[in-house]
């Protein structure tokens, strides 16, 4: 499937990654990085327009980040010791299995 968005940070913002999105009707939500803004500004009437930038969507970019953040935490998986692909997707369900069981229990 095709997703709707790709969010990212400046690190992301170059012309060739939002043309190679474009061409695939995918709308980018990463923001341009300050040398982008002053070079269009330099340029004036020919600097092109500003990006659209859904603030919003970019506001939930953390969520996404700090769920990775709390998989990297478990020692197995931060070091990858695992060979096989196979036994890494099973560390990563089992570390899912955890936290959905930790966010369920009434206590701390």
């Amino acid at each position: 499937t095709r997703p709707d968005r790709l969010l990212g940070d400046k690190a992301y913002s170059s012309k060739a990654n939002r043309e190679f999105l474009r061409t695939r009707g995918i709308q980018t939500v990463i923001p341009e990085r300050s040398d982008q803004v002053a070079n269009r500004k330099r340029r004036g009437r020919n600097g092109g327009r500003t990006i659209g930038l859904d603030k919003e969507a970019y506001k939930r970019r953390n969520v996404v980040e700090r769920s990775f953040n709390t998989f990297k935490q478990w020692r197995g998986l931060a070091t990858r010791y695992d060979k096989l692909a196979l036994t890494y997707r099973g560390g990563v369900v089992l570390r899912a299995i955890t936290i959905w069981l930790h966010e369920l229990g009434d206590t701390p």
